[in-house]
């Protein structure tokens, strides 16, 4: 980029001395000779850095100095001062200034200053321009992947309430994504500059818990040899993810309640509070009401916690997404691990979308990684999958009809009215009716013993579904 440097000043022998100095430098320069006109020329021309007297017509050095500052600016800007303005020059420092050099200055020295401030700004491009590609990769490894109805609705969910600032429960089966979508939520909300801090309820031994939350004071316990932060305290001004909150010993659970409430804690051993700023966002696979009932978790915490309830989808009542998913895996794991592309046949998709998948989208990535690994192939086929075919076979009638039930469910508007009874119960009779009718060759009377009914009741039934007896004859 080109640098541009704007003098501002009224004086024209300083402006003359400036302007050579800057040509033989082979820098570009503006000028202008009222703080007005600097002020515009700063915010809409590409300005590099700025030297500028305190004292011009119309506007003095310190009002563009504050007003550039609130419009976001961050132009490095050296002061000029005469010697009888020091009070003014320790002011523009506190105003954001980069600098301030006394009237008369040594050209020397001034360029020493100038040669700092580009680099200043050179620096803070760099570091802009890191945290740019930071939040790209982020961006990019932070991925929930679905177009399914379900997961558009989590999509929407996130949206909403994202930037309201309020605690979040995520429920879903293990290896569904509960904590993608909690860091989700982070990026989009006004924490994102923050920090996002996770702690595992389960992964951590009861006994050293209420340390891990909130840290602890030098000489609390034996080992405690240095103050240690906690969990809490390290996500101040950020969000704290309580993962697998319904395994928390219930003795730490009225101390997280009164930290949430008041967002203020002792670490172990402390006898001064610290205060913190934390949005909480919690995660579960437990049914919550039933921990309650069996007293293992907190009625009101559960309340303080669960303003916002994010229920996931377990995978295999989205297998419309498994393609998407798999097509994402692949190409990642092409570019980590810089392999020839994969793809996957038509008889290794139609086995995905036929499996189970009790571990969800985690055990997905996990199989296609350990195919991708093992295979030489270039597309992948059922055996280079290896699917545990044992997990395939222990769905019972039950689950297969509740499984199928809750993708239907899930995409459901639950404000609207359906008559779910009266539209489920008929799709749910009309094949088993049909399924024993063919097996006892149209035999009503043979049908209605084994469906443990009389006949007039079976006869009603095939009447209300439309069912031909015929076909069955």
């Amino acid at each position: 980029m080109e640098k541009k440097v704007l003098i501002a000043d009224d004086d024209e022998s300083i402006l003359w001395i400036l302007q050579r100095m800057f040509k033989d430098k082979k820098i570009e320069t503006v000028e202008a000779r009222d703080g007005k006109s600097a002020l515009e020329m700063l915010k809409h021309e590409d300005i590099s850095i700025a030297i500028m007297d305190i004292r011009m017509p119309e506007k003095d050095g310190l009002d563009v100095l504050r007003e550039i500052k609130e419009a976001g600016c961050h132009i490095p800007i050296i002061i000029m001062t005469a010697q009888g303005t020091m009070k003014n020059a320790v002011e523009a420092m506190k105003r954001g200034a980069f600098d301030y050099i006394t009237k008369p200055f040594d050209i020397g020295e001034l360029e020493i200053l100038i040669d700092k401030a580009l680099e200043h700004k050179k620096l803070r491009q760099e570091v802009a321009d890191l945290k740019d590609r930071l939040k790209e990769r982020v961006a990019k490894e932070i991925t929930f992947i679905g177009k399914s109805r379900a997961v558009q609705n989590v999509f929407k969910t996130i949206g909403m309430v994202a930037q309201k600032d309020v605690s979040v429960i995520i429920q879903g089966e293990s290896g569904t994504g509960k904590e993608i979508v909690a860091k989700l939520i982070h990026i989009n909300s006004a924490r994102n500059q923050g920090p996002f801090i996770a702690v595992n309820s389960a992964a951590i031994p009861k006994e050293l818990m209420e340390s891990e939350l909130f840290g602890y004071e030098k000489g609390a316990f034996t080992g405690a040899v240095e103050t240690r932060l906690g969990k809490f305290e390290l996500a101040n001004n950020g969000t704290l993810f309580l993962d697998e909150i319904g395994d928390m010993p219930l003795d730490l659970q009225s101390k997280l309640l009164r930290a949430i409430q008041g967002q203020e804690f002792y670490r172990v051993g402390g006898k001064q509070p610290i205060k913190v700023d934390v949005r909480i966002v919690a995660a579960t696979h437990q049914d919550m009401e039933k921990a309650i009932e069996e007293k293992r978790f907190r009625e009101d915490l559960l309340y303080r916690l669960n303003v916002v309830t994010i229920k996931l989808p377990p995978l295999r009542n989205r297998k419309e997404d498994i393609s998407l998913l798999a097509d994402y895996f692949l190409h990642r794991f092409q570019e980590d691990m810089g392999i020839e592309p994969r793809t996957l046949s038509s008889n290794a998709l139609t086995a995905l979308k036929a499996y189970s998948w009790p571990g969800n989208v985690r055990e997905l990535e996990n199989i296609l990684r350990r195919a991708v690994i093992l295979s030489q192939n270039p597309m992948l086929s059922p055996d280079d999958l290896s699917l545990p075919q044992k997990k395939q076979n222990k769905e019972s009638l039950e689950d297969i009809i509740s499984n199928r039930l809750e993708g239907f469910i899930n995409d459901i508007d639950a404000r609207g009215k359906h008559d779910l009874y009266d539209t489920i119960v008929p799709f749910m009779e009309r094949p088993l009716i049909r399924l024993v009718l063919k097996k006892t060759g149209g035999n009503q009377v043979k049908a209605a013993e084994l469906l443990g009914i009389n006949r007039n009741t079976l006869r009603k039934k095939i009447k209300e579904l439309g069912i031909k007896v015929e076909d069955f004859s």
